[in-house]
Protein backbone atom coordinates (compact mmCIF):
# COMPACT_ATOMS: atom_id res chain seq x y z
CA UNK A 1 0.00 0.00 0.00
CA UNK A 2 1.24 3.49 -0.81
CA UNK A 3 2.21 5.84 1.97
CA UNK A 4 -0.68 8.25 2.70
CA UNK A 5 -0.22 11.53 0.92
CA UNK A 6 1.76 10.13 -1.98
CA UNK A 7 0.47 10.17 -5.57
CA UNK A 8 -0.32 6.92 -7.37
CA UNK A 9 2.70 4.98 -8.61
CA UNK A 10 2.93 4.99 -12.42
CA UNK A 11 2.32 1.56 -13.89
CA UNK A 12 0.86 0.15 -10.66
CA UNK A 13 -2.89 -0.42 -10.52
CA UNK A 14 -4.16 0.34 -7.00
CA UNK A 15 -6.88 -1.73 -5.34
CA UNK A 16 -9.82 -0.35 -3.36
CA UNK A 17 -8.02 -1.29 -0.13
CA UNK A 18 -5.26 1.19 -1.00
CA UNK A 19 -7.70 4.05 -0.39
CA UNK A 20 -8.93 3.09 3.08
CA UNK A 21 -6.69 5.68 4.76
CA UNK A 22 -7.95 8.56 2.64
CA UNK A 23 -11.02 10.72 3.05
CA UNK A 24 -10.92 11.58 -0.67
CA UNK A 25 -8.83 9.89 -3.35
CA UNK A 26 -9.14 10.76 -7.04
CA UNK A 27 -7.08 9.23 -9.81
CA UNK A 28 -7.11 10.45 -13.42
CA UNK A 29 -10.56 11.92 -12.94
CA UNK A 30 -12.35 13.60 -15.83
CA UNK A 31 -15.91 14.90 -16.14
CA UNK A 32 -17.21 15.64 -19.62
CA UNK A 33 -20.51 17.11 -20.65
CA UNK A 34 -20.27 17.44 -24.41
CA UNK A 35 -18.82 19.53 -25.77
CA UNK A 36 -17.31 20.81 -22.48
CA UNK A 37 -14.69 19.14 -20.31
CA UNK A 38 -15.42 20.23 -16.73
CA UNK A 39 -12.52 18.37 -15.11
CA UNK A 40 -9.54 16.64 -16.68
CA UNK A 41 -6.69 14.49 -15.32
CA UNK A 42 -7.33 15.30 -11.65
CA UNK A 43 -5.30 13.40 -9.03
CA UNK A 44 -6.07 14.30 -5.41
CA UNK A 45 -5.58 12.91 -1.90
CA UNK A 46 -7.21 14.22 1.28
CA UNK A 47 -6.32 12.76 4.67
CA UNK A 48 -8.22 12.73 7.95
CA UNK A 49 -6.55 15.70 9.63
CA UNK A 50 -6.39 17.99 6.58
CA UNK A 51 -8.36 21.12 5.77
CA UNK A 52 -8.32 21.96 2.06
CA UNK A 53 -9.24 25.09 0.16
CA UNK A 54 -9.96 24.93 -3.58
CA UNK A 55 -9.56 28.16 -5.53
CA UNK A 56 -10.09 29.15 -9.12
CA UNK A 57 -12.02 31.47 -11.44
CA UNK A 58 -15.60 30.91 -12.54
CA UNK A 59 -15.90 27.79 -14.67
CA UNK A 60 -12.69 26.27 -13.32
CA UNK A 61 -14.42 23.07 -12.17
CA UNK A 62 -14.56 23.76 -8.42
CA UNK A 63 -18.21 22.90 -7.88
CA UNK A 64 -17.90 19.81 -10.09
CA UNK A 65 -14.96 18.66 -7.94
CA UNK A 66 -17.04 19.18 -4.79
CA UNK A 67 -20.00 17.29 -6.24
CA UNK A 68 -17.73 14.31 -6.91
CA UNK A 69 -16.41 14.49 -3.35
CA UNK A 70 -19.99 14.76 -2.09
CA UNK A 71 -21.03 11.57 -3.91
CA UNK A 72 -23.50 13.57 -5.99
CA UNK A 73 -22.19 12.54 -9.40
CA UNK A 74 -19.97 10.01 -11.16
CA UNK A 75 -16.80 10.78 -13.09
CA UNK A 76 -16.67 10.24 -16.84
CA UNK A 77 -13.20 8.74 -16.48
CA UNK A 78 -10.90 7.82 -13.62
CA UNK A 79 -11.79 6.69 -10.10
CA UNK A 80 -13.17 8.53 -7.09
CA UNK A 81 -12.98 7.09 -3.58
CA UNK A 82 -14.76 8.89 -0.74
CA UNK A 83 -14.37 7.67 2.84
CA UNK A 84 -12.86 4.46 1.52
CA UNK A 85 -15.76 3.73 -0.85
CA UNK A 86 -15.49 3.83 -4.62
CA UNK A 87 -18.12 5.90 -6.40
CA UNK A 88 -19.92 3.53 -8.74
CA UNK A 89 -19.52 0.54 -6.41
CA UNK A 90 -21.30 1.82 -3.30
CA UNK A 91 -24.85 2.70 -2.36
CA UNK A 92 -24.73 6.50 -2.53
CA UNK A 93 -27.71 6.84 -0.21
CA UNK A 94 -25.70 5.10 2.51
CA UNK A 95 -22.55 7.12 1.82
CA UNK A 96 -24.06 10.61 1.66
CA UNK A 97 -25.12 10.81 5.35
CA UNK A 98 -21.42 10.50 6.23
CA UNK A 99 -20.75 13.73 4.32
CA UNK A 100 -21.77 17.22 5.44
CA UNK A 101 -22.42 19.62 2.56
CA UNK A 102 -23.40 23.26 2.41
CA UNK A 103 -23.97 25.18 -0.81
CA UNK A 104 -26.00 28.02 -2.29
CA UNK A 105 -28.02 25.48 -4.26
CA UNK A 106 -29.05 23.78 -1.03
CA UNK A 107 -29.96 27.10 0.59
CA UNK A 108 -32.45 28.13 -2.09
CA UNK A 109 -34.30 24.82 -1.75
CA UNK A 110 -35.17 25.36 1.92
CA UNK A 111 -38.75 26.58 2.45
CA UNK A 112 -38.79 30.17 3.66
CA UNK A 113 -41.21 29.35 6.50
CA UNK A 114 -39.09 26.49 7.84
CA UNK A 115 -38.02 27.06 11.46
CA UNK A 116 -34.25 27.34 11.92
CA UNK A 117 -34.03 24.45 14.37
CA UNK A 118 -35.98 22.23 11.95
CA UNK A 119 -33.63 23.14 9.08
CA UNK A 120 -30.79 21.69 11.14
CA UNK A 121 -32.42 18.67 12.80
CA UNK A 122 -33.98 17.43 9.53
CA UNK A 123 -30.49 16.70 8.20
CA UNK A 124 -30.71 13.47 10.22
CA UNK A 125 -33.23 12.19 7.69
CA UNK A 126 -31.59 13.93 4.75
CA UNK A 127 -34.74 15.90 3.97
CA UNK A 128 -35.52 19.57 3.38
CA UNK A 129 -38.67 20.71 5.11
CA UNK A 130 -39.73 18.91 8.28
CA UNK A 131 -42.92 16.88 7.91
CA UNK A 132 -43.68 13.75 9.96
CA UNK A 133 -40.18 12.69 10.97
CA UNK A 134 -39.74 11.75 14.61
CA UNK A 135 -36.74 13.25 16.41
CA UNK A 136 -35.69 12.43 19.94
CA UNK A 137 -34.23 14.77 22.56
CA UNK A 138 -30.68 13.82 21.55
CA UNK A 139 -31.33 15.10 18.01
CA UNK A 140 -32.90 18.37 19.12
CA UNK A 141 -30.19 18.91 21.73
CA UNK A 142 -27.45 18.45 19.13
CA UNK A 143 -29.16 20.85 16.73
CA UNK A 144 -29.45 23.42 19.51
CA UNK A 145 -25.80 22.98 20.48
CA UNK A 146 -24.57 23.44 16.91
CA UNK A 147 -26.70 26.55 16.40
CA UNK A 148 -25.47 28.00 19.68
CA UNK A 149 -21.86 27.30 18.71
CA UNK A 150 -22.36 29.15 15.43
CA UNK A 151 -23.97 32.17 17.07
CA UNK A 152 -27.54 31.23 16.16
CA UNK A 153 -28.76 30.29 19.64
CA UNK A 154 -31.24 33.18 19.89
CA UNK A 155 -32.68 32.51 16.43
CA UNK A 156 -33.63 28.83 16.68
CA UNK A 157 -37.35 29.64 16.43
CA UNK A 158 -37.07 32.12 13.58
CA UNK A 159 -38.28 31.36 10.04
CA UNK A 160 -35.38 30.64 7.69
CA UNK A 161 -36.70 33.15 5.16
CA UNK A 162 -36.39 36.02 7.67
CA UNK A 163 -32.67 35.47 8.31
CA UNK A 164 -29.87 37.63 6.98
CA UNK A 165 -27.49 36.08 4.45
CA UNK A 166 -24.86 35.52 7.11
CA UNK A 167 -27.37 33.87 9.45
CA UNK A 168 -28.49 31.55 6.65
CA UNK A 169 -24.90 30.53 5.96
CA UNK A 170 -24.36 29.65 9.62
CA UNK A 171 -27.61 27.70 9.74
CA UNK A 172 -26.53 25.65 6.73
CA UNK A 173 -23.15 24.90 8.34
CA UNK A 174 -24.94 23.71 11.48
CA UNK A 175 -27.10 21.49 9.29
CA UNK A 176 -24.00 20.10 7.54
CA UNK A 177 -22.53 19.16 10.94
CA UNK A 178 -25.76 17.67 12.31
CA UNK A 179 -24.99 14.06 11.35
CA UNK A 180 -21.44 14.26 12.80
CA UNK A 181 -19.98 13.78 9.31
CA UNK A 182 -16.58 12.34 8.52
CA UNK A 183 -16.14 14.89 5.70
CA UNK A 184 -17.33 18.52 5.55
CA UNK A 185 -17.72 20.23 2.15
CA UNK A 186 -18.25 24.00 2.01
CA UNK A 187 -19.13 25.47 -1.38
CA UNK A 188 -18.41 29.22 -1.31
CA UNK A 189 -19.72 29.71 2.25
CA UNK A 190 -18.86 33.44 2.29
CA UNK A 191 -20.46 34.29 -1.08
CA UNK A 192 -22.83 37.25 -0.84
CA UNK A 193 -21.72 38.35 2.62
CA UNK A 194 -20.71 41.88 3.53
CA UNK A 195 -17.37 42.54 5.22
CA UNK A 196 -18.68 42.02 8.75
CA UNK A 197 -20.54 38.85 7.82
CA UNK A 198 -17.52 37.47 6.01
CA UNK A 199 -15.15 38.11 8.88
CA UNK A 200 -17.55 36.59 11.41
CA UNK A 201 -17.90 33.46 9.29
CA UNK A 202 -14.18 33.16 8.60
CA UNK A 203 -13.51 33.36 12.34
CA UNK A 204 -16.03 30.63 13.11
CA UNK A 205 -14.69 28.38 10.34
CA UNK A 206 -11.18 28.95 11.66
CA UNK A 207 -12.25 27.77 15.12
CA UNK A 208 -13.80 24.68 13.56
CA UNK A 209 -10.70 24.01 11.43
CA UNK A 210 -8.44 24.11 14.48
CA UNK A 211 -10.60 21.64 16.41
CA UNK A 212 -8.80 18.29 16.35
CA UNK A 213 -12.15 16.49 16.59
CA UNK A 214 -13.62 18.29 13.55
CA UNK A 215 -13.97 16.35 10.29
CA UNK A 216 -11.66 16.74 7.33
CA UNK A 217 -12.96 19.64 5.27
CA UNK A 218 -12.83 21.12 1.79
CA UNK A 219 -13.76 24.77 1.24
CA UNK A 220 -14.33 26.19 -2.25
CA UNK A 221 -13.86 29.91 -2.83
CA UNK A 222 -12.84 32.51 -5.41
CA UNK A 223 -10.96 34.70 -2.92
CA UNK A 224 -7.83 34.09 -0.86
CA UNK A 225 -9.19 36.58 1.70
CA UNK A 226 -11.88 34.03 2.60
CA UNK A 227 -9.41 31.30 3.63
CA UNK A 228 -9.78 30.70 7.40
CA UNK A 229 -6.63 30.31 9.51
CA UNK A 230 -6.19 26.63 10.28
CA UNK A 231 -6.61 25.45 6.70
CA UNK A 232 -3.60 23.38 5.75
CA UNK A 233 -3.70 22.52 2.04
CA UNK A 234 -4.75 24.10 -1.21
CA UNK A 235 -5.63 23.25 -4.79
CA UNK A 236 -5.71 25.74 -7.66
CA UNK A 237 -7.94 24.93 -10.65
CA UNK A 238 -8.15 26.51 -14.08
CA UNK A 239 -10.18 25.18 -17.03
CA UNK A 240 -10.78 21.91 -15.22
CA UNK A 241 -7.10 21.17 -14.62
CA UNK A 242 -4.98 21.33 -11.48
CA UNK A 243 -2.49 24.21 -11.57
CA UNK A 244 -1.00 23.47 -8.15
CA UNK A 245 -1.83 21.26 -5.17
CA UNK A 246 -0.25 20.70 -1.77
CA UNK A 247 0.56 22.59 1.41
CA UNK A 248 -1.16 25.95 1.36
CA UNK A 249 1.96 28.11 1.62
CA UNK A 250 3.58 26.15 -1.22
CA UNK A 251 0.51 26.52 -3.44
CA UNK A 252 -0.39 30.17 -2.86
CA UNK A 253 2.55 31.71 -4.70
CA UNK A 254 2.54 34.74 -7.02
CA UNK A 255 3.30 32.55 -10.02
CA UNK A 256 0.71 29.84 -9.34
CA UNK A 257 -2.03 32.33 -8.49
CA UNK A 258 -1.24 34.37 -11.60
CA UNK A 259 -1.42 31.25 -13.79
CA UNK A 260 -4.75 30.30 -12.20
CA UNK A 261 -6.52 33.61 -12.69
CA UNK A 262 -4.73 34.77 -15.85
CA UNK A 263 -3.48 38.02 -14.31
CA UNK A 264 -0.16 39.13 -12.81
CA UNK A 265 -1.01 38.73 -9.12
CA UNK A 266 0.88 39.13 -5.88
CA UNK A 267 -0.09 37.36 -2.69
CA UNK A 268 0.86 38.05 0.91
CA UNK A 269 0.14 36.46 4.27
CA UNK A 270 -0.26 38.37 7.52
CA UNK A 271 -1.36 36.95 10.87
CA UNK A 272 -2.61 33.79 9.23
CA UNK A 273 -4.72 35.57 6.57
CA UNK A 274 -4.03 35.90 2.87
CA UNK A 275 -4.59 38.79 0.52
CA UNK A 276 -3.92 39.16 -3.20
CA UNK A 277 -3.80 42.08 -5.64
CA UNK A 278 -2.83 42.78 -9.23
CA UNK A 279 0.79 43.70 -9.75
CA UNK A 280 1.50 46.91 -11.65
Amino acid sequence: MATPGTPPTPGVTPTDADFDDYVIAMDGVAVRRCPATLLDAVDWRVELDERWVVLGPNGAGKTTLLRLAGAEMHPTAGTVHVLGERIGRVNLFELRPRIGLTSANLGVRIPGDEIVSDVVVSAGYGVLGRWREDYDTTDTARAGYLLETLGMGKLVDRAYGTLSEGERKRTLIARALMTDPELLLLDEPAAGLDLGGREDLVSRLSTLAMDAEAPASVLVTHHVEEIPPGYTHGMLLRDGRVVASGLLDDVLTDEALSDTFGLPLQVARRRGRYTAWRRD
